[in-house]
């Protein structure tokens, strides 16, 4: 989901961090608040004939974008705690160009742990919507400088816009997932639930797309912009939700040891370059290997190391000199839960990991091999047919809560 990234501070016990696309949705906020801002002050102050200079509508624009993404921050903060509480692991928390969102380590155990998760969220925007207004009431009757009254009214409104827009049932949107804890609650059956909530993000997402599509022949060039781009990541998400539970479904419980080749191509660390391109890369086509020496792993090469190393050079040097030691990204234990394999190839980005027992190599398994069981998983038993387990739809996956709508 996410590019670049920065980590701006820890918040009791929770990263919280920036993608590179909130830095746009920062400019275009500031540039929107910056220019809404006469209008309003001649709404709301009419007898107030005086002209600020537009750097200050700037600064009233850059401080509402910044406020109003800390508004973002503790919805997000909502979810998170609220997870926290029976025990779920929270990766961190990330400001991007949709608004923001909270990654959870596992997704509820239940029904009712899910319909917390999902509210808690949108008490947080209800709440601040509330003060923010009732701050701004007193200011405009207690005579404070307008800039600042108009400041906290515009953020008490887009408060209460994610208020309403989030709590549409639509999922991956909180209201989404309050609807998915209750068809979950009904069914007993949290794929089939997760399906139908998907259906209506679906439905919900294209309305979005539909409308956009009217606002540019209304020549709302900007606004149907948005909503398009919304659309479009609404029905990605709400697809790759209910898929993600498809995958744990069919992969959680089975050990790495049933998908690995238990006779993987390793390599010797005393091998010379020049053999290993030609005996080992040419022939099998893969980008890695393993190193090992009487049983025993020792690391991994991969052909990214030879552009430490001229061409001409490759039979004076060893495996042993340019192979990676550490092999913890890499590498996972053969007991361990397929799931946890696929979610360290995602954030990894390896297609391959190494299978070990202790210090000795067992085998490989490949994104390829978990892929082809899930296949033929779904082909024989039926999409709708899967045993329902209770657990989580994924390692990793993230949480869309507060979404900016323009």
């Amino acid at each position: 989901m996410f590019g670049m990234r920065w980590r701006l501070f820890r918040l009791l016990g929770i990263p919280v961090s920036v993608d590179l696309s909130w830095l746009i949705i920062l400019a275009l906020l500031t540039l929107s608040f910056a220019e809404g801002f006469p209008s309003i002050l001649h709404d709301y102050f009419p007898g107030d004939t005086r002209q600020l200079p537009q750097a200050d509508y700037w600064i009233m624009g850059l401080v509402t974008a910044l406020a109003f993404f800390a508004c973002i921050v503790l919805h997000e903060f909502g979810h998170a705690l609220v997870a926290r509480s029976p025990g779920m692991p929270i990766n961190g928390i990330t400001l991007f160009l949709f608004g923001g969102v909270s990654e959870l380590g596992e997704e509820p155990r239940s029904a009712g742990t899910e319909f917390l998760m999902a509210v808690a969220g949108p008490l947080v925007s209800a709440v601040l919507a509330a003060v923010f207004w009732v701050v701004a009431v007193v200011g405009y009757q207690g005579g404070w400088p307008h800039p600042v009254v108009i400041v906290l009214g515009y953020l008490a409104t887009i408060n209460a816009v994610v208020l309403i827009f989030n709590m549409v049932p639509a999922f991956p949107l909180d209201g989404g997932r309050v609807l998915r804890s209750i068809l979950w609650a009904a069914t007993g059956n949290v794929r089939r639930a997760t399906r139908w909530a998907s259906y209506a993000g679906q439905t919900f997402a294209w309305v979005l797309i539909a409308l956009g599509v009217l606002q540019f022949f209304s020549h709302d060039w900007v606004g149907g912009i948005w909503s398009v781009l919304i659309g479009m990541f609404l029905n990605s998400a709400a697809r790759s939700g209910y898929q993600q539970v498809l995958i744990q479904q069919a992969l959680q419980g089975e050990p790495v040891r049933r998908f690995m080749n238990s006779k993987p191509i390793v390599v010797s660390p005393s091998l010379d370059l020049r053999h290993w391109v030609e005996d080992f890369v040419y022939r099998y086509h893969h980008r890695a290997f393993p190193v090992a020496a009487n049983g025993r792993l020792e690391g991994v090469i991969t052909t990214q190391a030879l552009s430490q190393i001229p061409r001409g050079e490759w039979a004076e040097h060893t495996v042993s000199e340019v192979m990676t030691p550490d092999l913890r990204e890499v590498s996972i234990a053969a007991d361990a839960d397929a799931m946890e394999a696929l979610g360290k190839m995602q954030r990894t980005g390896a297609s391959r990991l190494l299978v070990t027992d202790g210090d000795r190599l067992v085998g490989i398994v490949s994104l390829k091999d978990l892929q082809g069981f899930l296949n033929l998983k779904l082909e024989l038993e039926g999409r709708d047919d899967i045993s329902p387990q209770h657990g989580d739809a994924g390692s990793g996956r993230a949480r869309e809560g507060a979404i900016a709508h323009h």
